[in-house]
């Protein structure tokens, strides 16, 4: 609002429902910055009822307490215990790295301090007195703010409005004290006879700690802590962690065990009602608290309602500023959430390489800025590795079959449209000329489809004539003499039933307007009911069919120099489709049960391996999951991947979903990796991580942690050829792992950016 503008009159009347730290904090920000108002707080439990005892806030939500209201902050700032170290505990082995600075304080102690500065300022506080309605007080207040909590009534009251989502979580977890103040945060596994426990723990104060204990539900389950209280759980979960807390006791405070819920609601507010805090969403307790994201949403809400004219623009504009940071806050907890869920994968792992798993679980702390703040630590952690000194991770060889990759990038598969008669020609050339040029490992084909009909549009390209062999043996040469060093892979699939589609940017999908030809596919299923056309299930004859067109197209690709090739059994197209259960809906032996429903990809994959030279790698590419109620799960892609691997794929290709266009993928930073990352440690077998990775410090990760073998990047390379190269150049690495083709040496370094005098 310019300077001078007088605000407008609104919000005279204030109602906050809740008095945990978000609901004070807003109640007190909102009488601090209106005088003349009447706040109004009411909360149905005691002013010291609360449960947990420590709470993390970070630096940069202390600092926009600062600036709102200095005095809070004042105050907090005498009663915080600050500390910079994580300490992980793997098998007796004690890492510890430094330089990330936390500030925590006991949980009644923050509500003390909030609840002293909404008196003085004037706030009315009614404790042990529950909240009328929100629709009640909407009636006769300017604002209602509903920071009630997980259990949020108002949230439940408007359901129909805040659309809320509630998904519970595979562990339980119990929060509990010890009467020591540890130096760093603490994360420590016990391996004991009922299953893998974690805890969790940090100082609060000079002479107390936050602990909490967390462990899947099964394993709760067969400790027999589901028959015991929260007392007893303490004595008994002291048995397992006592050592580490110097033999205290535990103690506990209203806590119970409990599964957490994330609550996404896809809005927070209606009319003159808002939610904040937990009762518009949560986030996992392992990476923050969720006291700091009520905090800053009542920042937030103050600051936004400051500046509007009205009660509803000052709502909109303050979820409009708030959601996009939560949502990445979601996304962050859920990737460290369902880590910890899945502990029992990485405790094998050597203590280094478990401590930065560990540490870079949630995607958000990576290889480059951990190495910013402790490089000794990440040092030690390359060293146990194996990664010889001075080079990133990514720029390490990594073996399959007969072939060496120099590196552990993949120019991923994508698809061009820009083939004539299946034929590839001058683009394809120098789209993947231009990208082994690049540096990278691994340049992958787009999906090559191994007949006429089974391409996905016009536009894509084959191997199923002379001339394509003679027109790929082509790229492939190029490839070699120019880029050597980069291996050139084939990826082989057949659209099954979401082929004759138009090209991509003439309507991704949709079926071409004249010329289409007729589809099969596991089950006479259109991919878009009423849109797409519907396929023909393939008889005996016509799979014998298909699996000649590919082992005919395996050969060709052979003797066209490629040297990895790729069975396409993902995305929905025709092996994908006899594998998920909401495209294969046969009778037969192909389908019913996983092992039927495996049973043609197989056959598939058995001769075109053995068409396929056997010095050269096979890799496959599934769908982890369909991201839709009823088909492929997590658990049937590690089944999956298993089978293909029994069979000799070399290496598993994890994407996800485009099965079914109902999906409801979970997007989110390297957000595919989680599935590659638990193939990979349950079936034995070297994976390919897909999906949102862009940098190359994602990479670093990725294959520091042990969560995949080798990282394929599609965008990233569409935005920049040489991609591979510049890491390289941005990392100050000049070894074999990224070597500069002769003539474009002189461009190995960046260039300089303004005048120097």
């Amino acid at each position: 609002m310019a300077r001078g503008t007088p605000r407008a009159p609104h919000a005279a009347r204030v109602a906050v429902i809740g008095g945990g730290p978000g609901g004070l904090y807003a109640a007190a920000l909102l009488k601090r910055q209106d005088p003349g108002r009447q706040v109004t707080l009411w909360e149905r439990n005691r002013p010291d009822d609360t449960f947990g005892f420590g709470v993390v806030l970070s630096d940069e939500t202390l600092g926009g307490i600062e600036s709102a209201d200095p005095d809070v902050y004042a105050a907090l700032r005498r009663e915080f215990v600050r500390w910079d170290g994580i300490d992980v505990v793997h098998r007796g082995t004690v890492l510890r790295s430094g330089g990330h600075g936390f500030a925590a304080l006991g949980r009644h102690r923050l509500l003390e301090v909030l609840q002293r500065r909404c008196l003085d300022l004037g706030v009315r506080l009614l404790f042990r007195t529950p909240a009328p309605p929100a629709a009640e007080l909407a009636r006769t207040h300017d604002l209602v703010v509903a920071a009630d909590g997980l259990h949020s009534r108002t949230r439940e009251d408007h359901r129909d409005v805040f659309r809320p989502t509630l998904t519970p979580h595979r562990c339980r977890y119990l929060w509990l004290a010890a009467g020591t103040a540890l130096d760093a945060f603490r994360f420590e596994i016990a391996e004991t006879p009922h299953g893998v426990m974690q805890l969790h723990a940090y100082p609060y104060r000079h002479d107390a700690s936050t602990v909490v204990l967390e462990m899947r539900e099964e394993v709760w389950r067969r400790a027999g802590l589901d028959r015991l209280d929260a007392a007893a759980s303490a004595r008994r979960c002291a048995e397992w962690f006592g050592p580490p807390l110097g033999g205290q006791s535990l103690r506990s405070h209203r806590s119970a065990w409990a599964a957490f819920v994330t609550v996404v609601t896809e809005r927070w507010h209606d009319g003159r009602i808002v939610l904040l805090g937990d009762a518009a969403h949560t986030a996992h307790f392992s990476i923050g608290s969720g006291t700091k994201l009520a905090v800053e949403d009542a920042l937030a809400l103050s600051h936004r309602l400051e500046r509007a004219r009205t009660v509803p623009e000052a709502l909109a504009a303050y979820e409009a500023e708030r959601r996009p940071v939560v949502e990445s806050t979601q996304r962050a907890a859920r990737a460290s959430l369902e880590w910890f869920e899945e502990l029992a994968l990485h405790v094998d792992q050597p203590p280094r390489r478990f401590a930065f798993n560990l540490l870079t679980r949630s995607r958000r702390v990576t290889h480059d800025n951990l190495r910013l703040r402790d490089a000794a630590f990440v040092a030690a952690v390359e060293a146990e590795a194996g990664v010889p000194p001075g080079t990133p991770p990514m720029f390490t060889p990594f073996r399959l079959r007969g072939l060496t990759l120099r590196n552990r990038v993949v120019v991923s598969p994508m698809d061009m449209y820009r083939a004539v008669d299946g034929t590839p020609g001058d683009f394809h050339l120098v789209h993947l000329g231009a990208r082994a040029l690049g540096g990278a490992g691994l340049v992958m084909t787009e999906m090559v489809c191994v007949s006429e009909r089974g391409r996905i549009t016009p536009g894509c390209t084959g191997l199923y004539t002379p001339e394509h062999e003679r027109a790929w043996r082509r790229i492939t040469g190029f490839v070699h003499t120019e880029a050597p060093g980069t291996a050139v892979g084939i990826q082989l699939g057949h659209s099954g039933r979401k082929g004759s589609t138009r090209l991509m940017w003439e309507g991704i999908d949709q079926p071409l307007p004249h010329g289409n030809w007729p589809l099969v596919a596991a089950s006479p299923l259109p991919y878009r009911a009423g849109v797409s056309q519907t396929p023909h299930a393939l008889t005996r004859d016509g799979m014998t069919a298909i699996r000649d067109q590919f082992t005919a197209a395996a050969r060709r690709a052979a003797r066209a120099g490629f040297d990895l090739l790729e069975l396409h059994c993902a995305h929905g197209y025709l092996l994908s489709g006899f594998l998920s259960p909401l495209t294969n809906h046969r009778q037969d032996a192909y389908g019913g049960t996983l092992t039927a429903r495996l049973a043609y990809p197989l056959e598939v994959f058995d001769a075109v391996r053995a068409a396929w030279p056997d010095d050269r790698p096979m890799t496959v590419r599934i769908s982890a999951t369909d991201w839709a109620d009823g088909g492929t799960t997590a658990d049937d892609a590690v089944a999956i991947a298993r089978a293909f691997a029994a069979h000799g794929a070399d290496a598993i290709d994890v994407s996800t979903g485009q099965v079914v266009p109902d999906e409801r993928p979970a997007f989110g930073r390297s957000y595919q990796t989680p599935f590659a990352d638990r193939i990979r440690h349950e079936a034995g077998v070297p994976v390919i991580a897909v999906g949102a990775i862009s940098s190359w410090d994602d990479v670093n990760s990725l294959i520091l942690a042990g969560r995949t073998d080798l990282c394929a990047l599609g965008r990233p390379h569409l935005y920049d050829p040489a991609w591979t190269l510049h890491a390289a150049a941005e990392q100050d690495y000049e070894g074999e792992g990224a070597r500069w083709p002769v003539p474009y040496r002189a461009g190995s370094r960046r260039p300089p950016t303004g005048r120097k005098m």
